[in-house]
């Protein structure tokens, strides 16, 4: 059994198999969810756990060499991008609908319980080499 870190096997797992590029979402509990990636819905109770939570225990695991969040996020959920522009470098933003398209393409989609709008994340791999 793991001692530290991401103890939920089915996301461990999930990130383990992450290469190079590929894209991970991490989105709030209405989110629309494409078709095609594969989807750990850690959602338990609105706002259980938090985008926030789940963000920075993505990001202990992760190597994230770029970030795309909806601009919307700036006026309608301003804790969520501080929290992102404060933990992610080459952060972009593009409207939500390009976001939700953008999301299609993911590998991996990690769905919280968050219950404030906009709090959504696509995260681009990269390599600790």
């Amino acid at each position: 059994m793991k001692k530290a870190g991401i103890l939920n096997r089915h996301l461990s797992g999930a990130l383990a198999e992450l290469g190079h590029g590929d894209g991970v979402l991490i989105c709030d509990a209405g989110m629309p969810i494409p078709d095609g990636p594969r989807v750990v819905d850690l959602a338990f109770r609105a706002g259980v756990p938090s985008f926030a939570e789940v963000l920075e225990g993505l990001l202990a695991e992760l190597v994230v060499e770029g970030a795309t969040a909806a601009s919307e996020v700036r006026d309608a959920n301003p804790a969520a991008a501080e929290l992102l522009g404060d933990s992610l470098t080459g952060l972009e933003f593009v409207s939500h609908e390009r976001l939700k398209e953008l999301s299609a393409g993911a590998r991996l989609v990690v769905r919280t319980g968050e219950a404030r709008p906009y709090a959504n994340v696509l995260l681009r791999c990269g390599v600790f080499f």
